[in-house]
């Protein structure tokens, strides 16, 4: 196996074998998905499309669908509608990331077995990402599956921390 490149990035994890409940977990991960999840966003995209927000400042744009997507969850919470997720009986942190691995603090994994995974994300908006991993041995996992979104977003934040630690490594060499 070649070498697998990792950058530090402190993440938080929750996740569970695959085998204790597939079905649930594979019906999670489609609901999370962005057309299940978000209709403002997938309306956002076809007037893009359209060219109907050609005009319009784009990061403004964006704060003001965001802005909206947290009114509807507030309004879901009062209305006692809130969209639960499974729960997920472990918890773990991830301390280095590549673009299709991750290599967890402490040895928890177990070569081979497949296990559904949130990852805390500290993105714009914030949000937990849901993917499925492979153990390639106690510490490090393969990501099996992730949604289109949540790649470019992970590839973009594993880049973000790339950078990063580049800056930093600049930095000690002046010194």
């Amino acid at each position: 196996m070649s070498e697998i490149r990792f950058v530090n990035a402190p993440l938080v994890c929750h996740y569970a074998p695959i085998e204790t409940n597939q079905e649930a977990y594979e019906r999670e991960f489609q609901s999370m998905s962005e057309y299940e999840e978000d209709a403002i966003g997938q309306w956002l995209k076809i007037a893009k499309a359209k060219g109907e927000t050609s005009e319009s400042d784009q990061v403004l744009l964006t704060l003001l669908v965001e802005l909206h997507k947290k009114i509807d969850r507030l309004t879901d919470i009062v209305k006692d509608e809130e969209k639960l997720l499974l729960s997920l009986p472990l918890q773990t942190e991830i301390d280095a990331i590549g673009f299709e691995h991750i290599h967890l603090e402490e040895e928890r994994l177990e070569q081979g077995v497949h296990y559904y995974m949130r990852i805390q994300m500290p993105l714009f908006p914030k949000r937990e990402i849901p993917v499925f991993i492979e153990g390639i041995d106690t510490k490090i996992a393969k990501l099996i599956r992730i949604h289109d979104k949540d790649e470019k977003d992970w590839n973009a934040y594993v880049a973000a921390r790339e950078r990063v630690m580049i800056r930093e490594a600049k930095g000690k060499q002046r010194v």
